[in-house]
């Protein structure tokens, strides 16, 4: 199999039409260029150059094997220039999994500035799953809450702390403050749905409320929810990470008196050596994010 030394050792006499300076141009001496052509002809079994008074040129296998060895190291500088690329963040894939009110501001506004940084950067996002992605090579990266349990082989970095509102429809008798006491809304029906967007850890609700929550409905589309919530048929937990331009607009959002212990969210990714630099880039913007 030919090297890629001897191929640039051929392009280099073809382009210049002499061992000497082809020689000059690759720090070799000219016998040492002389010989490693002479083994590409034997090795291909023919003449590649003609070999004149002053220089050489090349014969007609000489021109098609310099045709050939042009686009073999147009390709490998590509390849260096595509590895080195995909070594500095600057190209590549990262699939990122979300739990949905993650996905309504937050890890579109991340993928907007990552995108607008590393354009040549693939990014996919899908709505579910969890840290287990990412131990099945599913995902590069997934986010999850303090409400998780702790994945074992993988590095959970902290992004923010996501505090928790309460979601009243608009013409609700509590809703005209900026805070609404618990106690106060211990007879009404609360929305929840599926982890981690649900009513979160119920014995710090309950006691915050007096008595367990009386849940009503069970619903796992956001938009679905807050459409309950406007309807005026129940209240529910409304995480600060999906963010004000997510609601809708006959929808309130109070604190909660007392608050409610905020969630962290955490990134799930592996290790430092087996990340990638694009996630690494993807994880300093997440950790830079300033919110919608």
């Amino acid at each position: 199999m030919l090297d890629v030394w001897s191929l640039k050792v051929l392009s280099e006499v073809g382009r210049l039409g002499s061992f000497s300076a082809a020689a000059e141009a690759l720090s070799m001496t000219q016998p040492a260029v002389s010989r490693q052509i002479a083994a590409l002809e034997r090795r291909a079994g023919v003449l590649l150059f003609h070999r004149l008074p002053r220089g050489v040129r090349p014969t007609g296998a000489g021109q098609a094997a310099l045709e050939q060895a042009a686009y073999v190291l147009d390709g490998i500088v590509l390849l260096e220039t595509r590895l080195a690329a995909h070594a500095s963040g600057e190209r590549g894939r990262v699939r990122v999994q979300a739990f949905p009110s993650a996905a309504t501001a937050f890890v579109p506004e991340c993928f907007r500035v990552f995108a607008a940084r590393h354009p040549a950067v693939e990014l996919s996002l899908t709505v579910g799953g969890g840290a287990s992605a990412v131990l099945a090579g599913e995902a590069d990266l997934a986010l999850v809450t303090s409400w998780d349990p702790a994945p074992a082989g993988l590095d959970l970095v902290p992004l923010l702390d996501d505090e928790l509102l309460v979601a009243l429809p608009e013409g609700h008798p509590l809703a005209a403050g900026e805070s609404v006491r618990l106690r106060a809304l211990a007879g009404q029906a609360w929305i929840d749905g599926s982890h981690p967007d649900c009513l979160g850890p119920l014995s710090e609700l309950a006691a915050a409320l007096g008595a367990p929550p009386r849940v009503s409905h069970l619903c796992d589309d956001w938009n679905g929810r807050q459409g309950l919530v406007a309807a005026g048929v129940g209240v529910m937990v409304f995480p600060s990470i999906a963010g004000g331009a997510a609601l809708r607009p006959d929808i309130r959002l109070l604190r909660p008196e007392p608050a409610l212990p905020a969630r962290r969210v955490f990134a799930a990714v592996l290790p430092a050596p087996g990340r990638s630099p694009a996630v690494e880039e993807l994880l300093r913007t997440m950790l830079g994010y300033g919110g919608p």
